[in-house]
């Protein structure tokens, strides 16, 4: 049971959530409970969507970003989006359980998303401080200054999710995937 209200319904939620829940519908094909327990404050819902809106045309493929999202849960010890990241990389990502294992230990088995997975799962166990050298092995691996920023940011957006629904309890509405524990 969540500690705040999970709306029934996009209806059910303030009218100011409206457009925005039917958005994540659409893309979707239904408004999951974390975005209606969200939606308890339109602007922290319009803010969460404009944010990964912006990130999803970002320079990072959406495997990847599937990969980081899995790693911080982990990491976080957050089973709702543990849960969740491991149904949409399975299913939008097209993610094998090997990769999804490898995502959840904060690597990869693609070379090129390794370096990212790996970093990601640094900035976040580290909480940002990391030394030069994991610095220089995301740049030795290609990735531009502005996919390092982008790596930075989706820890912080799959973070900031990751307290939302640990905070609030959020039922999960995905197959279950329990977190073994938070770093």
């Amino acid at each position: 049971m969540t500690r705040i209200t999970t709306f029934a319904t996009i209806t059910d939620a303030p009218a100011a959530s409206h457009t925005a829940l039917n958005s994540v519908a659409r893309q979707l094909g239904s408004a999951p409970n974390m975005f209606r327990t969200i939606a308890n404050s339109p602007q922290a819902l319009d803010g969460h969507l404009a944010m990964a809106g912006a990130l999803s045309k970002g320079s990072l493929p959406a495997a990847t970003r599937e990969r980081i999202a899995l790693a911080v849960a982990e990491i976080n010890g957050c089973t709702y989006c543990l849960s969740a990241h491991t149904y949409l990389g399975r299913n939008l990502a097209h993610l094998d359980d090997a990769e999804i294992t490898a995502n959840r230990n904060g690597a990869s088995n693609d070379p090129n998303a390794d370096a990212a997975v790996r970093f990601a799962a640094t900035v976040a166990r580290q909480r940002g401080q990391i030394a030069d050298a994991d610095f220089a092995a995301v740049r030795l691996a290609g990735y531009t200054d502005a996919q390092i920023v982008e790596i930075v940011q989706h820890v912080a957006l799959n973070t900031w999710t990751n307290y939302f629904n640990e905070v609030f309890q959020t039922e999960i509405d995905f197959p279950v995937v329990e977190a073994r524990k938070a770093a």
